[in-house]
This record gives structure tokens, sequence and C-alpha cells, in this order.
């Protein structure tokens, strides 16, 4: 095995100019972890805002910092107590921080077997969003017959609710673009426009109002989405830090239930009612213009970093 591998790491909090690739020494897994070979790494808003030091008063990095909350890869090792995983063994997972390199120690309990049918890419875009639209979903109740609104339907988080609400028998209707509304019908979701005046279109669809919302953008439409479910306790957000203004729940995705979680995707993906757009895959070197483009929004599907 190689002594040293390259990572993309922060020593201060900036713009994306501030993540540079360095070469470390391979580490040993840790009680409890295992040494992944990384083969893609997921790219999420927390990571440009833990780099840019945007929530750093809640979620305080250490530095050097590694970006990469979704990995997917190989297993090269395994650490003291863990027997659920052995060396070749194809994974992946939400680790928290770190991916963003050739090789990570990550905590076995929050890896699961990658189907061999899935491409890298694809596992590595699903951990967070899948972890976090499961959460969603959970904390809204939402079940067959009900009627739900996805804002920013079109982003991996988004599109993965709007996948899994469908399973469970939901309607969806899911706010985007226009260029996005195509992509929105592919997935079995009714699109609208979102901004001002959106509680009035989904009415034009749902005459009686919606049964709960899901609002993955952030973009100041709480007061409409509560408008249109009836109560702010319909309502649940992930990037909405004045939820609380609005009475709004925000959804915090813990780890406790991730195994679970990616093992019910990797089997909704194999059956093929779950997909998962690539929007671009960077190289390590490219770290950088990746964060740009998250940073930027609009993005339809998954941003990954390759390492190879």
């Amino acid at each position: 095995m190689l002594k040293t591998y390259r990572t993309v790491q922060f020593t201060e909090y900036g713009g994306p100019e501030v993540l540079q690739v360095v070469e470390r020494e391979v580490p040993l897994p840790g009680p409890g972890e295992v040494l992944v070979e990384v083969r893609a790494a997921g790219v999420n808003p927390l990571d440009w805002q833990l780099r840019s030091g945007a929530v750093a008063a809640m979620m305080p990095v250490a530095f050097p910092a590694v970006p990469g909350g979704d990995v997917a890869g190989v297993v090269r090792g395994v650490g003291e107590g863990v027997s659920d995983f052995v060396a070749g063994d194809e994974v992946f997972g939400s680790i928290g921080t770190g991916g963003c390199a050739e090789f990570v120690s990550a905590p076995a309990a929050q890896l699961a077997r990658k189907p061999a049918n899935v491409p890298w890419e694809v596992a590595a875009g699903l951990p967070v969003a899948v972890n976090t639209a499961f959460q969603a979903l959970d904390d809204l109740g939402v079940k067959a017959g009900q009627t739900l609104v996805v804002d920013g339907a079109a982003g991996g988080v988004g599109s993965v609710a709007v996948q899994i609400a469908r399973h469970l028998g939901a309607t969806v209707i899911g706010t985007a673009s226009e260029r996005n509304h195509a992509y929105l019908r592919s997935l079995g979701a009714e699109p609208v426009t979102y901004g001002e005046g959106l509680a009035e279109r989904v009415r034009a669809l749902a005459p009686r109002g919606a049964d709960a919302a899901f609002d993955t953008a952030g973009k100041g439409s709480l007061p409409e989405l509560v408008d249109v479910t009836g109560g702010p306790e319909r309502v649940v957000t992930i990037a909405d830090h004045r939820a609380e203004e609005h009475g709004v729940r925000f959804v915090f995705a813990g780890a406790g239930e991730i195994r679970g979680r990616l093992e019910r995707a990797a089997a909704l993906v194999v059956a093929g009612e779950l997909t998962l757009s690539v929007a671009r895959t960077y190289t390590l070197s490219e770290a950088a213009d990746a964060h740009r483009e998250s940073e930027g929004g609009h993005v339809r599907g998954k941003l990954v970093v390759v390492p190879g």
C-alpha cells in the first residue's frame, strides 16, 4: 500500500482559494474505524459552510481540516472491534468530514455496503441526501395519500426526498426553475416555479393545500409554505437559519440511523425506484471549483470529487 496520499485541506477560514492539495501519511484505522481508499466524494453545502466559517459558531473545525462528508470506496484495512467489513469490501457512507482525499479513516458504523451495479459517483452522492431526506420525511410523518411540497426539488437532497416520498405513496409538488421541470416530472413530482406567489401556484395543483412541506433551498419561502400547509408544525427546513422566527423546525440528521437508511436507499436504487443525477465531477485539484459551483446554487443533482 502507498505510504503517502493526497488530500484537500484548509488551514484557515475563507473562500474556495484556501483549499490546497497536500500529501500526508496514510493513516491507520482506529478502534471502530475502517481505512477506505476513496473512489468518489460527494460535495454538500455543509462543506463550503464549514470552510468559509459560516457555521463556525455552531460547528468550529480543527485545522488543518479536510472537507468531504460523503464517500464511496474500497476498504483497505479495519480497526479494532470492526467485524462487519473486511479488506476489499466496497462501501459508501456519511462520515462527517475528511472524504475529499485518496484515503480516509472512517467510522464503520456510518458506512454500508455499496451495491455492485451502482457507480462510485452515484454512491458518493447519496449518503447525506438520503440521511437528510429520510429524517425530514420522518419528522413530517409523510405517508401515503398525503401531498408534500419540496422546495428546491431538483437539488441533491430535494430530488432524493421527492423519490422517497413517492415511494411512500405521497403526491409531491416540487419547486424548481423551469429548465428543471421536465426533470422533476421524470422523478414523479408535479413542478412549479419557486419564489413569490408559491402558495397560489401550489393551490392551483392542490386546492385544499398541502399536508407538509420540506424546504431544501433556504430562499425565503417559509411564510408561504406555512400558509399552504396550514401551520409551522407542518414545515421543516435544512437551509433557512431563520426558521425559528417562523416557528419552523430545522432538520438535523444525525449518524445514529445512517447505516439503516443507506441500506434502504441501496435497495431502492437496485429496484430502480431511486436515482441520483450527478451534475459534474471534479479532481482533487479542482475541489475549489466544486465549492464555487455548490455555493452558487441551482445545481441539478450532486457534485462529486473523484480522487483518481
